[in-house]
């Protein structure tokens, strides 16, 4: 796998890149991250993805001392000689760092800021083409007075679990509802659905993660005449929408045709979910193009 990785300023191949066994990261998953991708070689939507993190890191009373200017420098200088005639995956993690064999925050001086950067890999054509396959999981979604799920932390168990589920029975992805039987996501993206002509999501507080490209979501289908809006989901209603797809950075979206056994509508992609496919993908391009040199 070619990877760069950027340890606290120090940048090196992923196979020579380490931390310490005492990094709380490491221990006890305390800590947070963040995924986004380049367009053009520009990453897309950086300050929307910079902000979540600081976001995270203040529900855990983390500090993340680098501005923001210095994070995309240290992103910058990762990339650089990644897959340089396409685009790239980034992951940003921010840990707690090194401190002794206890929960207590001043034991550690100093967080851990790593940087992960990897060659982009599209989804394959036929994916978007026939669309793929959902479960419900039945490991429920984080209470949000547990490990709050709007907090992109570096605890992913519960979403690890939910994906167990979904390679099991064959399927590309799992939802997960919350305590009150709602829909809240998936395990790796944010889900929507649409019913005469108008696209649903979950609302926040159904306990899921506020994702970047759900929210761009919303731009664009303003942009499109499609009505985006939130609204509460239950299982049931799977059975009465038109169309079903799940978002991500690194996947844009992704058509979903069954759940469980049961076909989505027609049991083919859908017209609108392919109308804001394109139209999303025009405006990462154009986005990023302004971003260029030169």
């Amino acid at each position: 796998m070619q990877a760069t990785v950027n340890v606290n300023g120090v940048v090196t191949d992923g196979d020579q890149a380490v931390i310490s066994v005492f990094d709380h990261g490491f221990l006890y998953g305390d800590g947070v991250y963040e995924t986004l991708r380049t367009y053009n070689r520009q990453p897309f939507l950086l300050d929307r993805h910079l902000a979540r993190l600081r976001a995270s890191a203040d529900r855990l009373t983390l500090e993340v001392p680098p501005t923001d200017a210095d994070l995309e420098t240290r992103i910058r200088n990762t990339m650089r000689g990644v897959n340089p005639d396409g685009d790239v995956t980034l992951r940003i993690v921010v840990t707690r760092g090194v401190g002794e064999l206890t929960y207590d925050p001043a034991a550690c001086p100093r967080p851990t800021i790593v940087i992960i950067a990897l060659p982009h890999r599209r989804i394959p054509d036929a994916i978007l083409r026939d669309g793929v396959s959902v479960v419900v999981a039945r490991v429920l979604r984080n209470h949000p007075r547990s490990v709050d799920p709007s907090i992109k932390s570096n605890n992913l168990l519960n979403n690890v679990l939910a994906m167990q589920e979904a390679i099991r029975q064959g399927a590309y992805e799992a939802i997960l509802l919350n305590h009150r039987g709602e829909l809240t996501e998936c395990s790796q993206s944010n889900l929507f659905a649409v019913r005469d002509g108008v696209v649903l999501t979950p609302p926040r507080d159904a306990g899921l993660l506020d994702g970047v490209t759900r929210n761009f979501l919303f731009e664009v289908g303003a942009e499109l005449g499609v009505p985006v809006r939130e609204a509460v989901l239950r299982h049931a209603d799977l059975a009465q929408v038109d169309e079903l797809f799940i978002t991500s950075t690194t996947r844009e979206m992704i058509p979903v045709v069954r759940v469980d056994t049961r076909p989505v509508g027609s049991g083919r992609p859908g017209p609108i979910a392919s109308r804001l496919l394109s139209r999303f993908r025009d405006r990462a391009d154009l986005l990023t193009r302004t971003l260029a040199p030169g």
